[in-house]
């Protein structure tokens, strides 16, 4: 490959990836060209050598290879490393000497020095081609390879970040963050201390280590913390339990955590108070509380000299003592401290100011277990000489605003009370902190302390950190006891009171008088703010992960000596250590020099700490521990950074959109160049500081490289060793040059949003005057704007670090956020112009114009320059709003950008398309925005025009102005001569306010009428000549009448759209006065909205919420009465009606009626459960808000046990006609007709104890009856007024019975087909007859379809009650058979089918039918009423029922015939034949010519679900007789088979001689033997044994049938012969297998056969068996045996 140095002024070829490298900052210099054919996409560089990645994922290396055996001397041109070829490699990495390259597939590759295991390859002291090296993650079982995403190496050591982004490590040192002591450490291991944390990126110095990682957000919060040291394994937390409070302490203090120090033989402290903060893991708010509530601090001069906030001076951070002459400094600011100053011993020789932790804990110790007088005595008396500075410690704006006078004591406690008092005052706005104390301390209120400190430049905000930084930081056990530092130790101070399982403590009166009245009251005044101006990164949630993270902070370990690791300290760090100062800072990304660190931050600043040595800081500050800002000029923003051995190189953004280089370090000459590479490396750092000076010295702040501007657009830097290196590309067709200025612009826009977040918002919401000046309403929205400010800005600000890591790696527009998301823009920018439209309304700007003088002063330049605001002395309200509007100027940037990129592409290339529709997307909202601001405008106008008092009644945020009818636009028809009235439109509501004319205050009333409910027709012009709008509105309807055509137009426009638009939601959106066509389209009649009726009237106060069309409540909807009741259903015409749920609650016995079910005009109607508060449950018919129909109460508190049941027919709320009354704590059960609740006619009751009465009752009195009971009748008379009572016994018989044998019992009870009329008029009502029979075949099966779809949609809305099977059934209703033609057997069958599956579902009418009578045939004879007596009526009432449902049946299918008519044969004869009337489920077809009875269609459906208590009364009819069968049977089972068979008198001849084995073995038989016993016949008598198992009689008749079939069966095979049954044959040989089938309740069975058999069938085959079967049963119960 041809690769050549060039200068870089020359033309060569390609564009993008261009190489340029360089060393120093001389004005002569002239970086060089490495070219390569491809394009470089990434760099490294090592002390003397570099790595490049090119596109390809080819890799180069160049400058000093020692480690390749074939070369001496440097190389001329890059060299391929081939070991590398077939791999993709997508990231590189160079060390001091040393290389690492990442493949596609995460694998890691190493080569160079390897001497202390920095390749990771054991026994190798070089390596000279890259071999992969695993991490393997032997905790995993099995163990597995992890994958890598990004390598960085220093010179003895190299750390990978995994794909599950956790921090691996392998060399020597402290600096691979390790628990291990034994080095090299050949093996990558993992990081333990940073497992759980998401990092993102690393960096290596010569000797230390720097990681990028996120904040943990919410979810990782539920993570319990840890109570033993991770290492030593002790408490981390001691408690000790004082009278009055509790203390907490965490001395705890873990060895492991630091180096000793060279030449000192002691241990570092621990770390002391950290500031009263939160987690370093979470982003702090940046507060404005506790400083700005105590005086803002003065900005200190811009100049080294310390700051009156730090009192510490800077100098002393590098490691002299202060207290070398045993005085300690003093804070300036801090006159008792000074004073007691000079008596004060030294503390202690540390290597810093900061009072030791031991110090404190004395203090909080004595504070808390010593008297009051003790504690002043000391303080008065300079006890506490240890302590200046920890007022400053603890709260870096207290020491200026403690009272003058006070003691250092006095400090201390303020500071602690105002830094708690005040946070717990506003913990709203402390939500990370609130987060972490439920995190640390299980529902406790706490407190922390701020971030930055408002109104004071960047420097001075980073040395006020410095301070609060403390002194050392130790890295004990595990991290999150850091995280908790300051929060813990202040547990044991008096006035935090938090209730959390480490502290209970009471501000206790003693302590309160330590504290300055003033400051009392300042800790004690409410804060009105409440609003977190840096949202938390989860704050728009859908851009979580999308993107980039600026909730991030930067841990550091390893060697310390130059103060590279930034904690303040020069002591090194086993482990991971957060940098405390750098936790909200928004830094994204870190770099690492040889012994300096930085950090670049999203607001395009660098922080840098560490050596100093050759300026390569970019600040004065000789070295630094602790991070400071680089100094550059205003306007310079940073957004790449590179480290190399003594200098930083900085890219920039400048004036243009080119960026610019800036190099901070070492000069390099030429000539010392060579002579330094001559010396050995040992030599080399002895002669450090006289190579400095050959060199040239060094910068003092950051240069500017004069020859960038000829590289092109840089998109990255790079350093290592001496050199620095640029990537840059050439403009091609403008594209890269648009990408850089979008980036810029967003860079630019992000810095501007942040300083007017800092320099305004904030500073205004601390205002004390702020909510006197402007009330709670204008507050809450200032509140409300400054919030979505704070979310705007910081989307605005992971936008920029996406677009600049795209600038740094891919450079095409296929990664855009703004395209792919561009809904997260366009909806914050939305959200963010509602809040301000919200204020402006609310004239929230006019009544910040006093506060903001106030604190800006007369002559605002601030605000005007911010505001890029031109005019001379504008107002202020309008530099506000200028300045608050700002944001939304550069949505039309983004527009504009994203055209310029399209433009840089092919017409028909679908990146255009995307650029072009996100170019219009944010142009269209940019309208849109514009709109909002006029209308936020004019409304504001015409409230500040408004009159009066009704401003504050109708002035609401979101409110807007549409049009109003002041210029008599728009008038009443038919107003008074003297009334006047006015029409107002807003977004949500038209007003329309009243007056009469004369009178000052014109309009005394007005009314709101809510869009969402308004409905507006044109009034038809032809014949009246009025233009007049009828305006309907849920209680009014008035028409108004415009003066012209024109208007009338304007006014019907206007009113639609804003109806449209607050129907839509989108009230806020645009109530446009567009005149676009697709504006005209009118609003829907029908719609959902939520209303309160204010007229009398049965809705007076009562709110509906549901649908509507035209002004009435149609459809669903909820209708809630100020008193409790409540209806939930469907309206139709404003009223109730269709299926709803009502609740009404009873006063006196404090429940709720309720009622479920069916409505009709505002009334119940049709079926409906209403369960009473007294108990009672009526489930039945209503009609017109009355029980009527049939009907079924329950009485008593549960329904389970009620005391009483009725069930029957109402009229007019009361029980009148037939009805069953079972009154269960008397036993017994009524039947009979009622009339007004009492019973009036026929009935029979019957009870508990078997008594039967039967009569005519009159007024609830029985006046004729007779009762039946074991032995005798008792028939009472009624002849005038003597009654006769007759006793019949078996032995007397009276001639008077004899008289009356016609007297029957059941004569006077109701007969079968008076009962339960009701429920068959129902049945008939809902296939629409108004009687039975008669009406419209067609519109009977309209009404089925209609109730069949209509619960199918009830249902579908709770599909629960739905079960899988049951909607099949619903599915195959829905087809409707032919009902009209003649019927043939198919027809038939179908008929039969469809009749089966109806009466499956209470859906259809005919299942209702069938499931209401079987409810009432239960009700009747169960119980109680299961009395023998009433067998002949329970049998007819099955007759009567089929007879009636029958007629149903016939009247949907007209074609049937009638009972006992005839189905014509079919045309074919080949179907099998079979008996008629036999009506099981399987379809064969029977004998040509069915006849049709009820019985046969219905009974399979009816029987059933009757069968249980009817077979019940069967069984204690025949229980007497049955009991003697049943004996007989017991007896004659006894003998064996061929003995019974012999007794029976059966014909030897067919007697079984052999018999199947129960295990056959192919046809195996088995000799019948004198002892056999229920061996003979027995298939026949398993067969007649299913007889107890069917239901219907024709059923029964088949399995009869069955067994004589079995039998002939049997005999045919023994006889081997046909042969014809003769009754003598046949009959012992079938008594022989009913005994042996031991029915239990044969005679119950034969009569319920008998009962119920159809009577086509009595005559035929079936007729006989069953006469042979029910003779059997008479012979056995006569049998003799002898």
């Amino acid at each position: 490959m041809e690769a050549q140095r060039k200068s870089s002024g020359d033309d060569s070829s390609g564009e993008r990836g261009l190489l340029h490298s360089w060393k120093g900052y001389s004005y002569s210099l002239t970086p060089e060209r490495l070219l390569l054919s491809r394009p470089v996409l990434q760099a490294a560089l090592g002390v003397r050598h570099g790595v490049l990645l090119v596109e390809g994922g080819q890799v180069y290396s160049f400058g000093e290879l020692p480690w390749k055996q074939s070369q001496a001397a440097e190389p001329a041109k890059p060299v391929l490393e081939s070991a590398l070829s077939g791999q993709r490699v997508v990231s590189v990495a160079a060390g001091s000497f040393h290389s690492g390259a990442v493949t596609e597939d995460g694998g890691v590759h190493m080569w160079g020095e390897n001497s202390v295991g920095q390749c990771g390859l054991a026994g190798l002291s070089t390596v000279p081609n890259p071999t992969p090296v695993a991490l393997v993650d032997s905790e995993a079982s099995p163990p597995q390879t992890v994958p890598a995403l990004e390598l960085a190496c220093g010179e003895r050591h190299t750390l990978a970040l995994s794909a599950q982004r956790e921090v691996w490590a392998w060399g020597s040192g402290c600096q691979l963050g390790l628990i291990s002591s034994v080095f090299p450490v050949w093996k990558p291991q993992k990081v333990e201390h940073l497992a759980g944390r998401y990092v993102l990126q690393v960096a290596c110095g010569a000797a230390h280590s720097l990681a990028l990682v996120r904040c943990l957000g919410p979810q990782d919060a539920q993570r319990p913390p840890p109570d033993k040291c991770g290492q030593c394994n002790q408490l981390l937390y001691t408690m000790t339990d004082k009278e009055d409070h509790v203390i907490i302490s965490d001395s705890h203090y873990c060895p492991l955590g630091v180096e000793l120090a060279e030449g000192e033989g002691r241990l570092e402290a621990p770390a002391s108070a950290q500031g009263l903060r939160t987690s370093p893991s979470e982003p702090i708010l940046p507060s404005h509380t506790s400083t700005s509530a105590l005086a803002p601090a003065p900005p200190a001069p811009d100049s080294s000299a310390p700051s009156s906030e730090c009192s510490h001076p800077p100098a002393l951070g590098e490691g002299e003592s202060a207290l070398a002459n045993g005085e300690l400094p003093v804070s300036d600011s801090d006159p008792s401290a000074q004073s007691t100053g000079g008596s004060g011993a030294a503390a202690g020789v540390k290597s810093s100011p900061y009072p030791d932790e031991q110090a404190v804990k004395d203090y909080l110790k004595r504070l808390s277990d010593h008297t009051l007088a003790e504690q002043t005595a000391k303080a008065a008396a300079g006890g506490l000489h240890t302590l200046p500075p920890s007022a400053d410690l603890l709260s870096p704006s207290t020491s200026t605003s403690a009272a003058p006078g006070s003691s250092t004591l006095n400090n201390l406690v303020a500071s602690c009370a105002s830094a708690v008092g005040e946070r717990v005052a506003s913990t709203y706005e402390a939500l990370s902190l609130k987060k972490m104390m439920n995190f640390y301390l299980p529902s406790a209120g706490g407190a922390g302390l701020p971030g930055g400190v408002p109104g004071e430049g960047t420097k001075e905000r980073v040395r006020l950190e410095e301070s609060m930084q403390g002194k050392k930081s130790s890295s004990t056990g595990d991290i999150r006891e850091e995280e908790a530092e300051g929060l813990r130790r202040r547990l044991s101070l008096p006035g935090l009171l938090s209730q959390g399982r480490y502290a209970v403590h009471l501000l206790s009166s003693s302590y309160t008088l330590l504290l300055s009245p003033r400051l009392l009251r300042k800790v004690g005044r409410p804060r009105l703010r409440a609003v977190a101006l840096t949202p938390l990164g989860w704050a728009v949630p859908e851009a979580q992960e999308v993107l980039p993270s600026l909730q991030t902070e930067v841990w550091s370990w390893g060697q310390g000596e130059q103060g590279q690791l930034g904690h303040g300290d020069n002591l090194a760090r086993l482990q991971p250590l957060c940098i405390k100062s750098l936790s909200n800072k928004e830094v994204v990304r870190v770099a690492a020099g040889a012994h300096h660190s930085l950090a670049l931050t999203a607001q395009s600043q660098v922080f840098s700490w560490g050596s100093n040595s050759s300026g390569q800081l970019g600040h004065m500050e000789s070295p630094s521990t602790i991070p400071r800002l680089a100094k550059l000029s205003e306007g310079i923003r940073v957004w790449d950074v590179g480290a190399g051995e003594r200098h930083t190189l900085l890219l920039a953004d400048g004036d243009c959109i080119q960026p610019i280089l800036y190099y901070s370090g070492q000069q390099v000459k030429e000539g010392a160049l060579l002579e330094s590479q001559a010396k050995e490396p040992g030599q080399r750092e002895e002669e450090e500081e006289e190579e400095e000076e050959q060199a040239g010295g060094y910068t003092q702040q950051p240069v500017l490289l004069p020859f960038c501007m000829n590289l092109g657009y840089v998109s990255g830097v790079f350093a290592g060793g001496q050199r620095c290196v640029a990537l840059s590309d050439r403009n091609v067709m403008g594209f890269i040059a648009s990408l850089h200025e979008l980036a810029s612009a967003e860079r630019k826009f992000y810095c501007k949003l942040c300083s007017i977040k800092t320099q305004i918002i904030r500073p205004l919401l601390d205002l004390d005057s702020l909510s006197s000046a402007l009330g709670p309403a204008a507050l809450g929205q200032l509140q409300a704007l400054a919030g979505r400010f704070g979310l705007l800005c910081h989307l605005t600000g992971q936008h920029s670090a996406s677009l600049t890591a795209n600038l740094r790696r891919g450079r095409d527009v296929k990664g855009l956020l703004i395209l792919d998301h561009a809904a997260i823009f366009l909806d914050s920018y939305n959200e963010y112009c509602v809040a301000l439209g919200n204020f402006q309304v609310m004239g929230g700007f006019q009544a910040l114009t006093k506060p903001s003088l106030d604190f800006f002063g007369k002559s605002p330049e601030l605000l005007q320059r911010l505001a890029e605001c031109s005019e001379e002395n504008p107002p202020v309200a309008d530099l506000l709003a200028a300045l608050f509007y700002l944001p939304t100027r550069h949505l039309h940037e983004y527009g504009r950008l994203l055209l310029k990129l399209a433009t840089c592409f092919e017409v028909s290339s679908s990146d255009y398309q995307r650029l072009q529709d996100g170019c219009s997307k944010f142009e269209a909202v940019v309208l849109q925005l514009k709109r909002k601001k006029k209308e936020a405008e004019y409304t504001y106008h015409f409230w500040k025009s408004f009159p009066g008092k009704m401003t504050d009644s109708l002035r609401k945020p979101q409110r807007r102005l549409i049009c109003e009818s002041s210029n008599k636009a728009l008038t009443l028809q038919n107003a008074g001569r003297f009334s006047v009235n006015w029409f107002i439109l807003f977004n949500d509501a038209l007003v329309h306010a009243q007056g009469v004319a004369p009178y000052k205050s014109l309009f005394s009333t007005h009314h709101v009428f809510p869009l969402a409910t308004l409905w507006v027709e044109p009034i038809p012009e032809e014949n009246t000549g009025l233009y007049g709008l009828k305006v309907i509105s849920p209680e009014e309807t008035f028409t108004l009448l415009a003066c012209s055509p024109m208007e009338k137009a304007k006014w019907l426009r206007s009113i639609n759209q804003a109806v449209e638009q607050a129907l839509s939601g989108a009230g806020q959106e645009a109530a446009s006065a567009g005149s676009g066509a697709g504006q005209k389209a009118e609003p829907p009649t029908s719609r959902t909205a939520s209303y309160t009726f204010y007229k009398d009237s049965r809705l007076k106060e009562a709110t509906y919420e549901g649908r509507w069309l035209a002004g009435k409540p149609n459809g669903r909807g909820v209708l809630k009465w100020p008193d409790g009741r409540i209806y939930t259903g469907t309206f139709k015409n404003g009223l109730e009606d269709g299926f709803g749920e009502y609740i009404s609650p009873t006063k006196t016995l404090n429940k709720n009626d309720h009622y479920q079910g069916h409505w009709k005009e505002g009334k119940m109607h049709g079926l409906g459960t209403y369960r009473y508060a007294s108990g009672e449950v009526y489930e039945g018919s209503f009609q017109d808000g009355a029980r009527h129909g049939h009907g079924m109460l329950r009485s008593g508190k549960l329904n389970t046990s009620s005391p009483s049941v009725f069930i029957g027919r109402w009229i007019h709320d009361k029980k009148t006609g037939y009805g069953v009354f079972d009154d269960i704590t008397k036993g017994e059960k009524y039947m009979g007709m009622w009339q007004d609740h009492l019973r009036q006619g026929t009935g029979v009751i019957v009870t508990q104890f078997g008594l039967y009465y039967e009569g005519a009752f009159k007024d609830n009195k029985m006046m004729v009856s007779r009762a039946g009971d074991e032995d005798f009748f008792i028939l009472e008379e009624e002849n005038g007024c003597s009654s006769h009572l007759f006793y019949f016994d078996s032995g007397k018989v009276e001639k008077e019975i004899q008289e009356r044998k016609l007297w029957k019992l059941g004569r006077l009870c109701v007969c079968a087909d008076e009962k339960w009329q009701a429920v068959f008029e129902e049945c008939w009502s809902r296939l629409g007859c108004e009687a039975p029979g008669r009406g419209e075949n067609w519109r009977a099966w309209e009404n089925i379809a209609v109730a069949l779809t209509t619960s199918r949609r009830h249902i579908q809305d709770s599909p629960e009650l739905l079960s899988r099977s049951h909607s099949r059934t619903l599915e195959s209703l829905e087809v409707i058979p032919q009902h009209v033609g003649p019927i043939t057997m198919d027809r038939y069958h179908t008929i039969r089918l469809y009749l089966i599956k109806a009466c499956d579902t209470p859906l259809h009418p005919l299942g209702r039918l069938i499931e209401t009578l079987v409810a009432v045939y239960r009700m009747t004879y169960v119980g109680v009423g299961a009395n023998r007596r009433l067998l002949p009526q329970a049998v007819n009432e099955i007759k009567s029922y089929l007879s009636r449902i029958f007629q149903i049946v016939r009247f949907l299918f007209p074609d049937l015939p009638e009972e006992g008519g005839l189905i014509p044969e079919p045309s074919t004869e080949l179907q099998d034949k079979r008996e008629p009337g036999c009506t099981d489920a399987q379809l064969e077809s029977p004998k040509p010519g069915r006849v049709v009875s009820s019985s046969a269609l219905l009974l399979p459906v009816l029987l059933p679900r009757l069968y249980p208590p009817l077979f019940t009364l069967y069984a204690l009819d025949k229980e007497r007789e049955d009991d003697v069968y049943w004996e007989c049977v017991l007896r004659l089972n006894k003998q064996p088979d061929l003995a019974l068979l012999a007794f029976l008198g059966v014909q030897q001849k067919f007697w079984p001689v052999s018999i199947p084995v129960s295990m056959p073995a192919l046809g195996e038989k088995q000799q019948v033997l004198s002892s056999t016993k229920d061996a003979c016949f027995a298939s026949a008598v398993e067969t007649l044994q299913q007889i107890s198992t069917t239901f219907t009689p024709s059923d029964k008749l088949q399995v009869i049938q069955l067994t004589f079939e079995e039998i002939t069966q049997e005999v045919l095979s023994l006889l081997k012969q046909d042969f014809l049954w003769s009754m003598d044959d046949l009959f012992p040989v079938f008594l022989y297998v009913v005994l042996r089938a031991r029915i239990r309740n044969l005679g119950s069975e034969v009569s319920l056969i008998e009962d119920l058999m159809d009577p086509c069938v009595q005559h035929g085959e079936h007729g006989i068996m069953f006469t042979t079967l029910k003779a059997c049963y008479y012979q056995i119960q006569h049998e003799k045996v002898t």
